[in-house]
C-alpha cells in the first residue's frame, strides 16, 4: 500500500497485522481521487480542505488528501494497532497537519467542521448511518461538505441522492453533498 499521487507519491503505508483493519486499496483510492480531481461537482474540493478520515485505519484516505493539497486532517480510530500504524504513516510523511483521535465516529467528541469527510467503516455493520448523525451533532461536518462513503459493493446505502457512485472490486464508493444544516 502506498500514497498514489501528490507530494508524498510512492510513500509506503504501514498496516497493522490484525484483520481488524481493511485498508482501502491503491486502486480504489485512485478511483476516489480521480473523481475528486475531475468531477464538476468536486471542483476545488481538495485544495485547502479540512478533512475528517472517520474509521481511519491506516489513514490512507486522509493522507492521500493531504498529499494532494488538503490543509488539515483529523483521523478517528478506535483500534490501538491501527492507531500505531497510522501514527507511523503520519510520521513517515512528516504530516504536521494531521491529528489522530482515539475516538469512535459513532460517538465522536466535539470537533472542527470539515469540508471533506471520508467514511470507510468495517463492512456490514451499518456504521455509516450511525456515524453521520453523530458527526453532524458533534460539529464535524461543514454545511456543503463532500461525503465519501465506502461500503461493500452489494450494501444498501440510503442517505440521499448521490453525486456519483463508483464500484472498485468488492467496494462501492458513494459521493454525497452534505445538505443538513448546522446542529443546534
Amino acid at each position: 500500500m502506498r500514497i498514489v499521487a501528490g507530494r508524498w507519491r510512492g510513500h509506503s503505508l504501514a498496516a497493522p497485522a490484525s484483520t481488524a483493519t481493511r485498508p482501502t486499496s491503491d486502486r480504489a483510492r485512485q478511483a476516489i481521487f480521480d473523481r475528486l480531481a475531475h468531477a464538476p461537482w468536486a471542483a476545488g474540493v481538495l485544495e485547502d480542505a479540512t478533512v475528517l478520515d472517520a474509521f481511519a485505519g491506516t489513514g490512507a484516505l486522509g493522507l492521500e488528501a493531504l498529499s494532494r493539497g488538503a490543509a488539515r486532517a483529523w483521523f478517528m480510530e478506535t483500534d490501538a494497532a491501527a492507531r500505531r500504524a497510522l501514527a507511523a504513516n503520519i510520521a513517515a510523511c512528516r504530516a504536521g497537519n494531521a491529528t489522530i483521535l482515539a475516538a469512535d465516529a459513532t460517538h465522536p467528541p466535539r470537533g472542527q467542521a470539515c469540508t471533506l469527510v471520508f467514511l470507510d467503516p468495517p463492512y456490514g455493520k451499518g456504521l455509516i448511518a450511525l456515524a453521520l448523525p453523530a458527526l453532524r451533532a458533534a460539529g464535524w461536518i461543514a454545511p456543503g461538505a463532500l461525503l465519501v462513503c465506502e461500503t461493500a459493493r452489494d450494501a444498501a446505502l440510503d442517505l440521499g441522492t448521490p453525486l456519483a457512485i463508483t464500484a472498485c472490486g468488492a467496494a462501492r464508493v458513494t459521493f454525497l453533498r452534505e445538505t443538513a444544516g448546522p446542529s443546534p
